[in-house]
């Protein structure tokens, strides 16, 4: 492997506070000193930001078992082009990944098929029915990163208990779908003006906030880490505020498209501004951007969540929810947060890097020599418009189609290998 210097950029690593115009080496797949490359190739990366490679915390792979949707080299591909150099994998496939068997077959075809990082998600109960307790300490064993039912979520709460008691010895985090099934029962948006005026079954922003209650009180009773997935209303964060006021080791993440658009999107009907949670109101929206500037919410992850263009096609009622959100993660939220003045190009960067690897519990995430080199390199000013065709994703439902953002990934590397280059 040659060594690489990445030359002039403006290079923001949170983790060590730095924000200043300077040279990056890269040796035998890790970072090194500048000075001590030997014969490296030269890469102008002038005008363009150099990060530590971003982590997304919440990724649908679809394989095995919809591969139609998505595969690991479709969505490892949409990753690195998304500026991802690490996704965790969340555990609804089909089978579910609730057996070690389960995560050695998606870390065998991630070293073979995948081009970036892909870290295993086990899940929580038996076949994600929140009935039994999956096999905890098996798949702990096996590797994975955290534990998820993500798609539901175990209503039982002794079970969820006893979950994090014992889930708290491995000192992995529990990745929440927080959802209660009663009152989001028949759902498809979010309740409100919109649902009413739209003859639609709403969605209560209360059958989340319910079960953000029931994590952080538990976290507090076993001090178990739990991570709130995307989280979606002002209540939400009024109690994650108080969870981090207490010094609790209860961590959330936001979605772009929770940061950028509302429930009156859906007037058009269109099924790619349908999922779970679903858009809220304006109130919300603006609650979720002020819970990031305040730094209450550390984590950007996108719940990239293919489908069929098939699957979409349905009347609102009976399409799947979810969207996919690799590619357009850093233009919509550099576009709404950093150019729209809500933080700074360092504040941004961290929701992306030191932010998921606190979740993690990844020690020194930045670009300091000796770490592994990935890297993400993009333009802040470049605009460009969204246009699904040119996904690298098999998934095309995206709510972003036809929109305009400011912000274009130029180059992703992982331990120092070129993944991604435009």
């Amino acid at each position: 492997m040659n060594d690489i210097l990445l030359k002039g950029g403006r290079v923001v690593d949170p983790g060590r506070n730095i924000d200043q115009v300077m040279d990056l080496g890269i040796s035998n797949g890790v970072f090194a000193d500048p000075a001590d490359l030997h014969d490296p190739e030269v890469v102008d990366v002038s005008g363009l930001v150099v990060t530590p490679g971003f982590i997304d915390v919440h990724v649908h792979l679809r394989q095995p078992g919809n591969t139609a949707a998505e595969t690991i080299a479709t969505g490892t591909l949409a990753a690195a082009a998304g500026g991802f150099t690490s996704i965790v994998a969340m555990p609804n496939t089909n089978p579910p990944a609730d057996t070690a068997g389960a995560i050695e077959y998606l870390r065998s075809q991630a070293a073979q098929k995948g081009c970036v990082r892909v870290l295993p998600c086990g899940c929580l109960t038996k076949g994600r029915q929140g009935k039994e307790m999956a096999g905890i300490g098996g798949l702990a064993a096996a590797g994975v990163a955290a534990f998820s039912d993500d798609g539901s979520c175990v209503q039982d709460h002794a079970l969820m208990r006893h979950l994090a008691e014992y889930i708290q010895s491995f000192n992995l985090p529990i990745l929440d779908h927080c959802e209660n099934d009663c009152l989001a029962a028949g759902g498809v948006m979010h309740e409100g003006k919109w649902s009413v005026l739209l003859g639609m079954k709403g969605y209560c922003s209360a059958a989340e906030e319910l079960m953000v209650a029931r994590d952080v009180i538990l976290s507090r009773m076993t001090g178990a880490r739990f991570h709130i997935q995307h989280i979606s209303s002002k209540e939400c964060v009024r109690l994650l505020a108080e969870a981090r006021r207490d010094r609790l080791p209860v961590t959330a993440e936001v979605t772009p498209h929770h940061i950028a658009l509302t429930d009156e999107c859906i007037k058009t009907y269109d099924t790619n501004f349908k999922m779970n949670p679903p858009l809220r109101s304006e109130e919300d929206r603006k609650a979720l951007i002020e819970g990031l500037a305040s730094g209450v919410i550390t984590v950007i992850a996108t719940d990239h969540a293919p489908h069929t263009n098939t699957a979409k096609m349905v009347e609102f009622d009976d399409a799947p929810f979810g969207v996919v959100g690799l590619e357009t993660a850093l233009p919509v939220s550099l576009t709404i947060l950093y150019h729209g003045g809500v933080l700074t190009l360092p504040q941004l960067i961290s929701k992306f890097t030191t932010g998921p690897a606190e979740v993690l519990g990844l020690k020194r995430y930045d670009l300091r020599n000796g770490n592994p080199a990935d890297v993400t390199i993009f333009d802040p000013e470049k605009s460009f418009t969204v246009d699904p065709e040119k996904f690298r994703s098999k998934a095309r439902n995206t709510p972003f189609a036809g929109r305009t953002y400011k912000g274009v990934i130029k180059r992703t590397y992982v331990g120092g290998k070129l993944v991604f280059q435009q």
